[in-house]
């Protein structure tokens, strides 16, 4: 087994047991977001960060584009700029829509993953714009699979304080 099959599998197992999350939450739900603590994203806002937590990423690290406006450089951003609160984060308008730019950005991940060979997931180094630690490529895809990941399990507890009938195993994906 190769590291492009690892990221694949990755890839395909991770946003497959995103997409059944997304698939037990109510568009009556979008607005909603955790009473306690502040800055948390709404339901909408948690459902269209999931949509680009990894593909987009990847291909910053494959291409060095980061979807930032024409002369704007990433890392000359503050972190408030760079990670705003909750309140500014753009949300999905529908459960449909989610799913949609789900699918888009797992078909950019793969697409991302297929550009490139062994050989650069393992020797070629990256850096991101948050974190000038020199990695390489495999890793940082990797950790992009791990950043869908979290908020994967970010949704799945959001589920269940929104009292759905979710357990362990709709987290795992069994």
């Amino acid at each position: 087994m190769t590291l492009k099959d690892t990221i694949g599998g990755a890839i395909e197992y991770n946003y497959a047991v995103a997409q059944n999350l997304m698939s037990r939450v109510s568009d009556d739900a979008l607005g909603w977001k955790p009473e306690s603590g502040t800055n948390w994203m709404t339901t909408g806002q948690l459902l269209h960060h999931i949509t680009n937590a990894c593909g987009a990423s990847i291909k910053g690290f494959v291409t060095g584009d980061w979807g930032m406006p024409e002369g704007v450089d990433m890392r000359d951003l503050s972190p408030e700029d760079m990670l705003p609160p909750a309140e500014a984060l753009p949300a999905v308008a529908s459960v449909e829509e989610a799913k949609r730019l789900l699918a888009e950005d797992k078909a950019l991940a793969h697409e991302m993953l297929a550009s490139v060979s062994e050989e650069d997931l393992q020797d070629r180094i990256a850096t991101a714009p948050w974190d000038q630690m020199q990695l390489p490529l495999g890793q940082r895809m990797l950790q992009m699979v791990d950043h869908l990941k979290q908020h994967k399990g970010q949704l799945f507890y959001y589920l269940k304080l929104q009292g759905q009938p979710v357990n362990t195993g709709d987290l795992w994906g069994m």
